[in-house]
């Protein structure tokens, strides 16, 4: 398995087709593979690398805190050790405010930005945490019930049942509720992590410095996310001046998972513009 020791943390990674390079960034609590409904679409117009951010997946879990400025260290980091000189980057929740503060501290490095359920502050984070240390401790002893408690944040209730009436049934040919299940209680993730990842990630505040951001940049978002909602994106849309939002209508917070053949046009289509 590829790993590149970057900020004295092993990140891994993976490298997907050919092309110009884009760096996907997942959200808390998620790993690299959540990007399922994208990779193999993207990866045959791009170089597609998806990594677990450190405390997540397979990446190192460190045992001491760290700042939101570490995420955007380990990118940087692990761009050139991958000889990557400039990127477009795809951020969703998360890792959205990691791609906007790390296009704020290294413009040079970023071409277009793809933003999905994301927003300008990490205020909710600790909330957040709260219930998946919960839903981390049920799973312990009953997994399913706490995929779908998680699964009642994350998604439209039409998808929801959808996935609940046929827990085997292959989205798109990829994946099935079943495989949601296994990530989201196999991607490695202690209470300790939940802690260290939302201190970094509260210190995400930048309202007042997203007009500095002159990069082209789309901003995808679900009608009925509760986590970031379309006053959040509106707010976004309004400083950031090189920007466009796209809303989905009846989709969540995983708007990339629920209609990834929409999210992936929209992207390529922005991409390729």
């Amino acid at each position: 398995m590829p790993f590149a020791e970057v900020n004295g943390t092993q990140l891994y990674y993976e490298i997907h087709g050919d092309g110009y390079p884009i760096f996907m960034l997942h959200g808390y609590g998620a790993t690299s593979k959540v990007w399922v409904g994208q990779i193999g679409a993207l990866s045959e117009h791009f170089k597609v690398i998806i990594y677990d951010q450190r405390s997540a997946g397979k990446s190192d879990h460190p045992t001491d805190d760290y700042t939101l400025d570490s995420l955007v260290e380990d990118l940087k980091r692990l761009m050139n050790f991958l000889k990557v000189d400039k990127t477009h980057l795809i951020g969703q929740s998360m890792g959205g405010w990691v791609s906007q503060n790390f296009t704020l501290k290294y413009p040079d490095k970023v071409n277009k930005l793809v933003l999905i359920g994301t927003n300008h502050k990490g205020a909710g984070v600790h909330i957040f945490k709260e219930t998946l240390i919960d839903l981390y401790e049920l799973a312990k002893t009953n997994k399913e019930e706490a995929f779908w408690k998680y699964g009642k944040m994350m998604h439209h209730r039409r998808f929801l049942k959808e996935m609940q009436t046929d827990p085997k049934k292959k989205f798109y040919g990829l994946w099935s509720a079943e495989d949601l299940i296994e990530e989201f209680t196999n991607n490695r993730m202690t209470p300790e992590d939940y802690e260290r990842l939302a201190k970094a990630g509260a210190m995400h505040n930048l309202l007042d410095r997203l007009s500095e951001l002159k990069h082209p940049t789309i901003i995808i978002g679900g009608s009925n996310d509760r986590i970031s909602p379309k006053l959040v994106l509106d707010e976004m849309l309004d400083v950031l001046p090189n920007s466009k939002l796209e809303l989905i209508d009846k989709a969540g917070h995983h708007v990339f998972i629920e209609e990834a053949l929409k999210v992936n046009q929209l992207i390529f289509n922005f991409l390729n513009e």
